[in-house]
């Protein structure tokens, strides 16, 4: 039996209907193509069109999980997935809805002890002056279940404060505001047990957004990263923990920050990263010598891996 055999009959699952729909097309694409290059028994499915019943109706051996955004990534697939017994990729449902709930994430991180930046939740009524008080200025306000920097700003006085939660407020009930650190932005890649090399981002506008990430062709990043030898390791070791804090397995992506004293602050844990030609994850793999096509089966040989 052939390793390609042993995969079984594989359907990649794209598109949806979350605000990074679009994003989720191309990674799907991707993927979809790189097992097809690959002689895998594979088909593409976008959920939207007939929902889990056309899934079903597939009856596939494993499934490759390319939707990103609520309804993918955020433990609710997960769990219909279990309950129709099919092995997916990524992260189970308990980490997969606390990695996309970027609050509560931080809180788990707290109360082990990890390296987060202080935030808040908002609302309409809030105290605008107590959060600048608080946690100072410039900060951040991001909707709490949203990925792709979607309806994230950086606000620089308090006048524009309550604006910058109506914006973040259209893509999420629940916002908070975050205190800005001040540095050098990194994303730690791992698969499986493996920690792929850091990847620093730099943005000429200096904010790694929605067009920076997916459109622009300005965004640089810098592979090797530029750390030392022994920080590096240390990203790593402080990236698998936040990674393990919320259960995740299998392989995300942690995006940390590095302040003008050289410590790093934990920002979030993607449990889907993007696998776009501009995605973060497939750069860190080519870099340690894992093609495109070479980690999209790798993905797939970590389905169920300690969950």
């Amino acid at each position: 039996m052939t390793e390609m055999t042993k995969l079984g009959r594989v359907v990649v699952l794209f598109g949806g209907r979350s605000a990074e729909r679009e994003v989720s097309l191309k990674s799907g694409a991707a993927v979809l193509a790189a097992l097809e290059r690959g002689g895998v028994d594979v088909v593409g499915y976008d959920p939207a069109e007939r929902g889990l019943a056309g899934l079903e109706a597939l009856a596939p051996d494993r499934v490759f999980i390319a939707l990103h955004g609520r309804g993918g990534e955020d433990g609710t697939l997960q769990g219909a997935l279990e309950l129709l017994g099919i092995p997916y990729t990524g992260s189970g449902v308990l980490a997969s809805a606390l990695g996309m709930d970027k609050q509560r994430t931080k809180l788990v991180w707290q109360a082990l002890g990890l390296p987060t930046p202080e935030s808040v939740m908002l609302g309409p009524d809030a105290d605008w002056a107590r959060v600048v008080e608080r946690l100072g200025l410039p900060l951040i306000v991001k909707p709490v279940h949203e990925g792709s920097t979607l309806g994230i700003s950086i606000v620089d006085s308090r006048d524009t404060l309550e604006a910058a939660y109506r914006d973040a407020a259209r893509f999420d009930t629940r916002v908070m505001a975050e205190r800005f650190v001040h540095g050098e932005e990194y994303t730690l890649s791992l698969l499986g047990d493996r920690a792929l090399p850091a990847i620093r981002v730099e943005v000429p506008g200096g904010f790694y957004d929605y067009q920076a990430k997916y459109m622009s062709n300005d965004t640089r990043y810098h592979l090797p990263c530029g750390l030392s030898g022994e920080d590096e390791a240390l990203l790593a070791t402080l990236s698998r923990e936040a990674f393990e804090a919320i259960g995740a397995s299998g392989w995300g992506r942690v995006d940390v920050i590095r302040d003008a004293d050289g410590r790093f602050w934990l920002l979030e844990v993607n449990t889907v990263p993007g696998m776009t030609d501009h995605s973060l994850v497939p750069q860190a793999a080519a870099h340690a010598g894992i093609d495109f096509d070479a980690l999209v089966l790798q993905i797939l040989e970590t389905v169920g891996e300690s969950r």
